[in-house]
């Protein structure tokens, strides 16, 4: 039987603290936290007027801000994932398998075929390889399946609010605006990732401004729905970058166990035959192609253990579109996957 001060502990384990007054704290604390929502939300919609008036000011019309704005909103959840992106603890030969899992390769198959003549005609006006817009795509987005449920114009307006990185997201605010007024899209159909990544190549704002290419010839540069302009628009950024269709990205090889790491640099180019006599080897340990005309980088992305590369142009071109090894790796090996299906 428990004692008098034992059932008053007891009950304090199950019945709601108050204060002298009767409150819950837990209500103060929500009151609380509804007052920091209200004057966030209010902070918020003073930083969008003064937006207006800016792009007001700089040129923009009316008609195409109150389209823009019309149903803004801050979006919490953007901010989070700015604040904390995740750092994966992977290597390159635990995250391929997940970035190019067999489905996806098979789908990258499928996918080349349904629109190979379409991206034929692509590849040889735009001087890039087929399979790498397909695989670019396939990494991207999953050939189209998952583009950003984030409306851009809210997602660029909040982080631009956020102020951590002002300069760079109203940068791509006005250039989505620009977007809107030139009638590629309808704000309400301008969906992205919560960064204002858009469409089926997930270019950002400036880039869909430098980029961006209307090869139906609809008056519109639609990367959201329109194949050829999804297509054209990513070959159009890798040729813009260097991109050459007489190599490939690269290619898995083995170093020799005295390799001077420091050599590893995308910085550092030299010919497949002075790679060669440094002791670098294909995979199966035979020799490299003899070719003096093709520069490469050696590319370590994890360390001499793990998966290590010799990289040629259109690797660094890769590079250009997301500075992430990984990344590379993945548009590559699907690259290959495509061209050497098992």
């Amino acid at each position: 039987m428990l004692g008098a001060a034992a059932v008053v502990a007891s009950q304090l384990l199950v019945m709601p603290l108050v204060n002298a007054a009767g409150h819950d704290p837990e209500d103060g604390e929500k009151h609380s936290h509804e007052q920091d929502q209200a004057q966030v939300q209010q902070q918020f919609n003073d930083y969008v007027a003064k937006l207006k008036q800016e792009a007001l000011a700089a040129g923009y019309q009316q008609q195409t801000l109150d389209l823009a704005f019309a149903d803004v909103e801050y979006y919490q959840r953007a901010v989070e994932l700015d604040k904390n992106q995740p750092e994966f603890k992977l290597t390159l030969d635990t995250y391929l398998p997940r970035a190019v899992p067999e489905w996806k390769a098979d789908k990258a198959l499928e996918k080349y075929r349904e629109h190979q003549q379409l991206l034929e005609k692509i590849g040889a006006e735009y001087g890039v390889q087929p399979r790498f817009i397909v695989a670019l795509w396939g990494i991207e987005t999953n050939f189209g399946s998952f583009t950003g449920g984030f409306k851009v114009v809210s997602a660029l307006t909040t982080l631009a609010f956020d102020g951590r990185r002002e300069a760079f997201f109203k940068k791509q605010l006005w250039e989505a605006l620009t977007i809107i007024e030139e009638g590629h899209i309808k704000p309400e159909q301008m969906k992205g990732s919560w960064a204002g990544a858009m469409g089926q190549t997930q270019f950002m704002p400036s880039s869909f401004m430098s980029y961006a290419v209307d090869y139906d010839g609809d008056g519109k540069k639609d990367i959201w729905n329109s194949y050829g302009d999804v297509f054209a628009s990513a070959a159009n950024y890798l040729k813009s970058v260097g991109w050459r269709d007489d190599v490939t990205w690269g290619r898995q090889v083995q170093l020799p166990e005295n390799f001077d790491t420091t050599l590893a640099d995308l910085d550092v180019k030299k010919s497949l035959d002075e790679w060669q006599a440094l002791g670098i080897t294909r995979m199966d340990g035979s020799a490299l192609p003899n070719r003096n005309d093709i520069k490469a980088s050696v590319v370590i992305p994890d360390d001499k253990e793990g998966r290590v590369y010799l990289a040629y142009a259109n690797y660094d071109a890769l590079m250009r579109w997301n500075r992430s090894h990984y990344f590379v790796a993945a548009v590559g090996y699907l690259s290959d996957r495509i061209r050497f299906p098992r």
